[in-house]
């Protein structure tokens, strides 16, 4: 009993005690403050705790910190030290933690795999990261497996299994069909979330053989594929129906556990006919609103945010016309922890007392650990000023060695939190941090807060004084915040005036002065009034303000909440609104609204819109002119302009349109000056000096212009000197040694007085030299001769007539004139990157050289002969320009095996300077063109003769030429292919030992030291022998021929057989006509009636026979058809498209599944070599697309 009664005593005094607690100091975020304050380290950014990285690039583990001194950073790896220096491939960024693991030169992400944490330390502490664990991406690929057709019943079930391979992180699951699209779901068939697909019952159109399950793999970017299941749907009449049954889950009951925080995912999906439909209900209570969502035609039920409140039993009910069925899923959430109360930084004084709180829930309720400066709190170093009780530190009479970071680590078996929070021992004299003499301007009668933002260390006292030599304010007109903000809840106008915060501990005393300013409130005193308003009438509402002085207000006007439409008949004045030719669509409710900087103001009307009554029919014209004008308010630079409107005739006067006449310069001409709405009959007009003004006034209704009134009289305004000076001015030289200035002229009313001239000045920038100036007239252009070539030159002109000077204009930097530069860059060198690009470098030539704006380089390159034909050719220069100080530059377009020169010259804006010498450089061989031709003739019965052409374009020295070739049998195959390695001088080629009547394709190329060249093909055929017998089949060769060698669609064929039927029938005739006259015939002639079938004429050129061609042998072989070995491609074989080989279903896979070729249709295959793979890789990107 005596134990329990201390224990409980001990929990009472330190309730007590920490209810007495001083409160900890919060450091303001002031720069200049956290500049200057000591403090421990503090982890500000870190990689992710489970961090997946893609293993082709290289690994970056964040670890950054701030702290005062700047931390220094180390790793551990495994719970071991990880000695960055020793591993070749680690390194650190500067001025920071980070880990930088370069595996993209044969290092091998599974080497670093493990669990990291990175320490930064400086003397008053170390902060720790989380755990980071490392763990490369994979994709594996799917398991070689036999995928057998599937043959079902209509009307059945049907599951494909999807089976996907386990991928880090999990791959997304999609089923297409062939041609990359997906396959239609619905409710009777959808895919689960484990990736299968399921019908409810199959129909006729679900027969299929391209039924793919594909598997992304978002980290590393790949696609998987599984091989296409074949879907065969066989009917049996009558179909049977049934009730539901669940494909999944099985059984009546199953259960799931989800983490507080994540989505929780219900699947049922059940077979029957008809299609079932799917409903969910949560048993003893309902599904949470605004966090549910079915998906899957319903067959899923997604709760967004689960927490343990979603924990119960969770029923999906199946239902069909025949009957129903259900299955439970008891859901239990556990929770990893989460934070109640982080522990927080605590600033302290030496002496003072704090604590930290470490406080997290779970489910599993969480294990709470504590650590210093990364070590286990048990076995760290003593610090008498702290106690530890369960998930609270307790300091007192802390001193500046308490200094440290503490680290919280809350744990379940779900996962842990960890949190870093230091307590920082100062010891500082106040500071205010409020800007002094901070100005607060407020409308009377509301709060006024005045800011004392401070710091120090102990808390410093604030104390706030009014005046120069008032005392403390206190009392309840005042109300003093903890954070030094001195507050007046109604401030009045005797509240303006100087305010004095005081801030003081221990080690010093600081203050601040602060300005208030107490205006008057902005108040409507005459407010716009109801009104009522026939349609096509004028109706206008007043508000007039009354406002502080020192206030400029604005006055909005809005309709119905909204601004006003944008609508010329709306006129907005200074104290009023008007609407002119009022329509049913202006009825509403108006408001003013007036705007200063410190407070608004508004009040509102309602504008009723009636009907207009009838009137007489009335004639509308132009206004009559305005009249009785009168000028009033006469001053140097404005005058007052005030008319009478004449009659408006019957069509409201929209505007006045003001025009002038100067009489000393323009007498007789008009000129506008300015216009005013309809309602005003005064307008204050702006003048210039010394002109000769009169006036006159026409008004404008929807009709027209009224004619002018009669002019004003005459108001000749005094000459004054020029406001302003010339703009747009130059300084360009025109020649080496001369310097051109230029100006746009002032005009008209600008000149403010007779003797209008320009004073232009120049002196030489950076040379201590005195102004030169001439004064000019009537000009706009100015030449100073003899200047030095290309220096700056400063210039000014200045504006000036008989009444003195502009202002003092502006100055303008400009250059005399360019001359050619002097010298040629040096050191020019050419580097060779391949057989038609160089790379050419030079020396900047020295700037004071150019004697102009460098405008950059230019280089001049010419072939001088091909080193393969030996012979010059007609010299064709090209030019290249480089702007700017460049040193370097590429040429592109070079031809391979020959020789260039090239020279370089600097280029400014008078043009090129001197050459460089030229420099000789070479290009290396390339690979050679196609040859020129070939040419195949001669055909025996088993010899055929090639002829060819060398390339048009060597390019190098060729070596040899290469044919290959191989038969295309009457099985439609392609045979095996030969290769045959011919001398370079050789142009022709007997072939002997072919089969005879066979068809064969060449494939013919050059070659230079760098590679083979572009092929040539062609095809021809040996002659048949005379017995008519046909060749065996070729059966080497696996890939289908593209011709067919059928003897019955042959012409040699049809035309022997019909030669042989027209024979026949002349023989029954000659017979029948002999019989009748009873005579007989020699057998000779009946011999010499049956020409032999096998003597046929054959065509000379290309062996075919006579009469008869099928086009399909003529034919190229077709676009798509697959390279030879040596994977020569033509540009016209290339760049196939899913869309050109989207007919088949049979694509081109790798035996693991994955993509290896582009999609196509029935393509002629070309010759392979040995076991190699003549297929390409997966269109991946075309993929992306569809998820």
């Amino acid at each position: 009993m005596m134990t329990k009664k201390t224990i409980s005593a001990s929990r009472a005094s330190l309730i007590l005690f920490l209810c007495q607690m001083i409160t900890a100091l919060e450091v303001p975020l002031d720069p200049i403050l956290l500049k200057e304050l000591s403090q421990p380290p503090t982890i500000t950014q870190q990689s992710p705790k489970d961090y997946i990285v893609d293993p082709r690039e290289n690994i970056v583990i964040q670890c950054e910190a701030k702290g005062k001194p700047p931390p220094s950073f180390s790793w551990t790896r495994n719970g071991t030290h990880f000695d960055i220096d020793k591993d070749a491939r680690v390194t650190v960024k500067p001025n920071s933690g980070t880990l930088v693991i370069n595996i993209m030169n044969g290092g091998k992400a599974e080497a670093y795999e493990g669990v990291y944490q990175c320490t930064a330390r400086n003397e008053r502490g170390a902060a720790i990261s989380n755990n980071i664990v490392i763990r490369p991406s994979r994709s594996p690929l799917w398991t070689k497996e036999k995928v057998e057709p599937k043959y079902v019943r209509e009307g059945d079930p049907l599951v494909l299994h999807c089976s996907p391979p386990v991928g880090l992180p999990p791959p997304i699951i999609f089923w297409m069909d062939n041609s990359f699209q997906r396959l239609p779901q619905n409710e009777r068939v959808s895919q689960g979330l484990n990736g299968d697909l399921y019908f409810s019952n199959v129909k006729p159109e679900d027969t299929r053989e391209d039924y793919i399950c594909y598997a992304r793999f978002n980290h590393t970017q790949t696609i998987q594929q599984k091989q296409p299941i074949s879907v065969k749907v066989f009917s049996t009449k009558p179909l049977t129906e049934r009730r539901p049954t669940l494909l999944t889950p099985v059984g009546s009951t199953s259960n799931k556990v989800e983490l507080r925080g994540n989505v929780l995912l219900l699947e049922c999906i059940a077979e029957g006919l008809p299609t079932p439909v799917i409903r969910w209900i949560k048993e003893g209570g309902e599904l949470p609103i605004n966090r549910t969502f079915f998906e899957n035609f319903k067959k899923t039920l997604k709760i967004i945010e689960v927490s343990e409140a979603d924990s119960g039993k969770y029923k999906c009910v199946a239902r069909n016309l025949l009957g129903s069925t259900h299955h439970t899923i008891t859901v239990t959430v556990k929770a990893a922890p989460y934070w109640i109360t982080a522990p927080r930084n605590l600033v302290l004084s030496p002496g003072e007392d704090g604590t930290l709180i470490c406080r997290a829930n779970g489910n599993p309720k969480p294990n709470i650990s504590w650590l210093t400066n990364g070590v286990p709190i048990a076995i760290a170093p003593e610090d008498p000023s702290r106690k530890v009780d369960g998930d609270t530190i307790i300091f007192s009479d802390v001193q500046e060695r308490s200094s440290a970071v503490y680290q919280c680590n809350a744990s379940n078996e779900y996962g842990y939190l960890l949190a870093n929070a230091f307590v920082n021992v100062l010891a500082e004299p106040p500071r205010i941090l409020t800007p002094a003499n901070k100005l607060y301007q407020i409308i009377a009668n509301n709060p006024a807060l005045l800011d004392c933002a401070f710091f120090g260390s102990p808390v410093p006292e604030i104390e706030w004084f009014k005046g120069v030599k008032g005392s403390i304010l206190h009392g309840d007109l005042y109300v003093f915040h903890d954070n030094g903000t001195l507050e007046i809840p109604v401030a009045q106008k005797d509240s303006t005036g100087t305010y004095t915060c005081v801030a003081r501990n221990k080690l010093g005393k600081v203050q601040n002065e602060v300005h208030l300013e107490v205006k008057d409130p902005t108040m409507i005193i005459k407010q716009p009034e109801y009104k009522i308003i026939q349609k096509g009438g004028q109706v206008s509402f007043e508000c007039t303000i009354k406002h502080d002085r020192t206030l400029m207000p604005t006055i909005t006007w809005l309709k119905d909440n909204g601004e006003l439409p944008v609508d010329e008949r709306f006129i907005i004045h200074k104290d009023s609104l008007a609407i002119m030719n009022v329509t049913d669509k202006d009825d509403g409710t108006y408001t003013c609204v007036a705007n200063t900087t410190l407070d608004s103001v508004s009040a509102s009307a309602i504008l009723t819109v009636v009907a207009a009554t009838p009137t007489p029919a009335i004639i509308y014209d132009r206004p009559d002119p305005p009249f009785d004008l009168e000028l009033t308010d006469q001053l140097e630079r404005s005058i007052q302009l005030s008319w009478i409107p004449g009659y408006d005739n019957n069509s409201p006067i929209t505007n006045f349109v003001i025009e002038y006449e100067d009489a000393m310069r323009e007498p007789g001409v008009w000129h506008y000056q300015t216009e005013v709405h309809g309602t005003q009959t005064t307008v204050q007009l702006k003048l210039s000096p010394y002109v000769n003004y009169s006036f006159r006034v026409i008004a404008v209704n929807e009709i027209g212009r009224s004619q002018p009134s009669e002019a004003s009289e005459q108001y000749l305004t005094k000459a004054a000197k020029p406001d302003e000076n010339p703009s747009g001015v130059q300084g360009i030289g025109s020649e080496p040694d001369n310097l051109v200035i230029i100006w746009e002229p002032l005009k008209g009313f600008q000149s403010n007085g007779p003797g209008l001239q320009y004073k232009v000045s120049w002196r030489q920038k950076d040379v201590g030299d005195e102004w030169t100036s001439v004064i000019v007239a009537n000009v706009s252009k100015y030449i100073v001769s003899g200047t030095p070539t290309f220096v700056p030159y400063e210039i000014k002109v200045q504006a000036l007539n008989d009444l003195g000077y502009a202002p003092e204009p502006a100055e303008v930097i400009g250059h005399s004139g360019e001359d050619l530069p002097m010298v040629a860059p040096g050191n020019v060198q050419v580097h060779i990157v391949n057989s038609t690009l160089a790379k050419v470098h030079w020396d900047p030539v020295p700037l004071k050289t150019v004697r102009g704006h460098l405008q950059g380089y230019r280089i001049y390159y010419w072939k001088v002969q091909s080193l393969s034909k030996r012979r010059r050719r007609h010299v064709e220069k090209k030019i290249l320009t480089f702007s700017g100080n460049k040193t370097h530059g590429m040429l592109p377009g070079l031809e391979p095996y020959s020789s260039y020169k090239l020279n370089v010259r600097v280029v400014n804006g008078k043009g090129e300077g001197p050459a460089s010498p030229d420099k000789l450089f070479k290009t290396p061989e390339g690979v050679p063109s196609s040859p020129s031709f070939l040419k195949i003739s001669n055909p025996t019965l088993d010899s055929l003769t090639l002829e060819w052409g060398p390339p048009t374009h060597p390019n190098g020295v060729l070596i040899a030429y290469t044919i290959k070739f191989q038969p295309i049998n009457s099985t439609h195959e392609l045979g095996p292919l030969i290769e045959i390695r011919i001398p370079a001088n050789e142009t022709s080629l007997i072939l002997s030992n072919l089969n005879y009547s066979t068809r064969y394709k060449f494939y013919f190329y050059a070659q230079t030291s760098v590679g083979s060249g572009s092929q040539i093909t062609e095809e021809a055929v040996t002659i048949m022998d005379e017995a008519g017998i046909l060749p065996p089949a070729l059966g080497a060769g696996k890939a289908m021929a593209s011709r067919q060698v059928d003897i019955a669609t042959q012409g040699w064929f049809i035309g022997l057989m019909c030669a042989v039927a027209l024979l026949i029938l002349i023989l029954l005739i000659v017979c029948f006509i002999r019989r009748n006259k009873g005579g007989k015939y020699p057998v000779k002639e009946k011999e010499d009636a049956h020409a032999d079938p096998e003597i046929q004429p054959m065509k000379e050129d290309d062996g075919t026979f006579g009469e008869y061609s099928d086009a399909e042998d003529h034919k190229p072989l077709k676009k798509g058809s697959r390279t030879p070995s040596d994977r020569t491609v033509k540009k016209e074989d290339s760049d196939d498209s899913l869309v050109d080989y989207g007919e088949g279903v049979n694509g081109q896979f790798n035996e693991d599944g994955s993509f290896i070729g582009q999609y196509s249709g029935k393509k002629e295959k070309e010759p392979a070599e040995g076991n190699e793979s003549s297929e390409a890789p997966s269109p991946v990107n075309a993929m992306n697309s569809f998820v």
